[in-house]
């Protein structure tokens, strides 16, 4: 008895300035600790983000179907599965279906070329012909004597075929990178269709705010992610339809799958679908047809181009109420520093931002209303 009296009179009083300086050590060391947890974990983590996020924002998209598919089955496993594989089919067979079709307009666009070097002899003969015919032109319009466009194409070939085998070998290193992204991606998918709110209820309970405030973020950040995708598919059927309509004019094969190509390269930062257009003015004008060729260029580099820079900041702007230059730097930005989820997660940091600068400055009228 005597012993515990001794002991409980050792304990300091939680009033005692020395229980308040070891709560502050205390409540440091775990920071401290905290933080460095945090930076292991992201460096761990740090090379399948992109996945992961892919992930996150494709589950956010696709919510709405899974919850559907929540109530039709019941089980949260298997609507997960269905749901995760749904949205594999929705995004996987589309590319399926186009790669048949571009290898099929591909080959007959080999052929069409064949047939015409086979007039002069075979591709050399074929190539030194039409460049010269390019060489003459050249000529005719600036005054460049010295200028050998034959010479200029045989040294960019000779520099082409000597990095082939590096640029094949980057292909496939990109190719393999990209199928253990989307498997880390689908597989991450299913787990956070079954567990996501599970994972929002922990997070919530983790962060030092109003549960109105977190639900508030909540609502903000998947409004933009879906006003993202909304934009993405707005610029993908406007570049589609633009690059259709100008194949179809000008009398180019195939203008509804060249469309759709264009429609799906919409998605990749700084080309898009340049990589559609650009080739098909360059066949134009290596078969003669220059004033098409220029045409196409005019229309693809004017219109079909821009169409990305005006569609998708309005398209944004309208959902969340944005004003359009920071959605057009959000995106810049966000392709700069994350890739093609730049699209989405520039406009996403932006909302963030801006709700959260919204609730600073609901609290600091909280406490001016409360010191008055």
């Amino acid at each position: 008895m005597e012993q515990q009296l001794s002991t409980n009179q050792e304990q300091p009083h939680p009033t005692d300035p020395e229980s308040s300086r070891w709560r502050i050590i205390h409540y440091i060391f775990l920071l401290a600790l905290c933080l460095l947890t945090g930076w292991l974990v992201y460096w761990i983590a740090q090379p399948f983000l992109k996945p992961i996020l892919t992930a996150v924002l494709l589950a956010v998209v696709y919510y709405p179907l899974h919850r559907r598919w929540t109530r039709l089955v019941g089980n949260p496993h298997l609507a997960a599965l269905c749901s995760t594989l749904t949205v594999l089919l929705t995004l996987v067979v589309p590319f399926i279906l186009l790669g048949i079709a571009l290898k099929r307009e591909l080959g007959d666009l080999y052929l069409l070329l064949s047939q015409q070097s086979a007039q002069d002899g075979g591709w050399g003969p074929w190539l030194a012909h039409t460049s010269e015919r390019l060489n003459q032109w050249l000529h005719g319009l600036i005054d460049a004597p010295d200028l050998d466009l034959q010479q200029i194409l045989l040294e960019q070939l000779r520099k082409a075929s000597a990095t082939a085998f590096e640029d094949v070998a980057t292909l496939l290193g990109n190719l393999a990178a990209f199928f253990v992204d989307g498997v880390i991606s689908f597989f991450t998918l299913f787990f956070v269709f079954r567990d996501g709110g599970q994972l929002y209820d922990r997070v919530a309970a983790i962060l030092p705010l109003r549960s109105g405030q977190i639900e508030r973020l909540r609502i903000e950040i998947g409004r933009t992610i879906t006003a993202s995708v909304y934009g993405g598919l707005a610029v993908a059927l406007s570049q589609g339809l633009l690059t259709g309509m100008a194949f179809l004019v000008l009398g180019i094969p195939s203008p509804v799958v060249w469309g759709m190509a264009a429609a799906l390269f919409s998605f990749v930062p700084l080309v898009g679908p340049t990589m559609i257009w650009g080739p098909a003015a360059v066949i134009l004008f290596i078969g003669g047809h220059w004033l098409k060729a220029l045409v196409l260029l005019a229309w693809g580099a004017g219109v079909i181009g821009l169409a990305d820079n005006i569609v998708r900041p309005y398209v944004i702007s309208e959902q969340v109420r944005f004003y359009p230059l920071a959605i057009f730097i959000a995106l810049l930005g966000g392709v700069q520093a994350f890739g093609l989820l730049g699209l989405f997660l520039g406009p996403v940091v932006l909302a963030l931002a801006q709700a959260l600068l919204t609730l600073i400055h609901e609290e600091t009228e909280l406490r001016r209303a409360a010191d008055h």
